[in-house]
C-alpha cells in the first residue's frame, strides 16, 4: 500500500488558490494570485527542492491543465518532472486528449476506487499538489496520510480553501517543521489515528 503526501502553499485563513501567478486561476474573481512570490528566499528554495524529489502525482484536473501547461517547457526546475506517473482524476478529459497523450506517462482516471486501487498498489508514495476538490475528496474518505504545508503570513478572507468542504476528524502528528526567514512556516504531518479530547479542569 502506498500512502498519499498533500502538498498545500496555504495562507493563514487557509486559502490555497493561484499562489504563483495573478493568471494560474482567476476562477470567482479571485484577484490575489501570486500571493506567495514575495516571500520567496533562498531557505524556502532549498526545502521546496527537497519536496520536489521525483514521486508519482495525483492531480485534479484544473492543477492537471496548469501543470501540462507550464511544466514540459520548465522541467529544468523540476528534475524528473517528465518521467513519473502522473493521474488525472476527472470525467471531461479523456486519455486520447492531446494534453493528456502529450504529457509524458499522464494517466486518466475518473472515481475514488480508483484512487483506491492505485494507493493499494505496489509502488512509490503518492504526492497531491494543489487540487483542491481532490483534496477534499481524499479528506472526506480518509486517504490524507501526510499534510506537507507551507503556510504564509497573510489572509486572503477569500479564495479556494483547503477546509473547504470540512474534513472528517482526524488526528496528525508534527514531524517536521521550518521557519524561513521571510515567515513562511514549512509543517509537515502524518495522519495519526482519531481525534481524542479531554478536560483542562477537573
Amino acid at each position: 500500500m502506498r500512502n498519499i503526501s498533500v502538498l498545500e502553499f496555504i495562507t493563514l485563513d487557509g486559502v490555497m488558490q493561484a499562489p504563483g501567478g495573478p493568471d494560474e486561476d482567476t476562477s470567482g474573481g479571485f484577484e490575489f494570485g501570486g500571493w506567495s512570490v514575495p516571500y520567496a528566499d533562498e531557505t524556502s528554495g532549498q526545502l521546496m527542492l527537497k519536496q520536489m524529489k521525483p514521486a508519482e502525482l495525483l492531480l485534479g484536473r484544473k492543477t492537471f491543465e496548469i501543470f501540462a501547461n507550464y511544466w514540459p517547457k520548465h522541467a529544468h526546475y523540476w528534475p524528473g518532472i517528465m518521467d513519473v506517473n502522473k493521474y488525472v482524476l476527472t470525467n471531461t478529459l479523456k486519455q486520447s486528449d492531446p494534453i493528456v497523450s502529450q504529457w509524458k506517462n499522464s494517466r486518466v482516471i475518473t472515481s475514488l476506487a480508483d484512487i483506491q486501487k492505485l494507493k493499494d498498489s505496489e509502488g512509490d508514495n503518492i504526492k497531491v499538489w494543489g487540487s483542491n476538490e481532490l483534496v477534499q475528496l481524499l479528506f472526506k474518505n480518509d486517504l490524507v496520510d501526510e499534510l506537507l504545508l507551507k503556510i504564509y503570513p497573510l489572509t486572503l478572507g477569500k479564495g479556494k480553501n483547503l477546509y473547504d468542504n470540512g474534513p472528517i476528524p482526524a488526528a496528525f502528528t508534527l514531524t517536521e517543521t521550518t521557519v524561513t526567514p521571510s515567515g513562511i512556516i514549512f509543517a509537515n504531518y502524518k495522519r495519526a489515528g482519531k481525534v481524542k479530547t479531554g478536560t483542562v479542569l477537573t
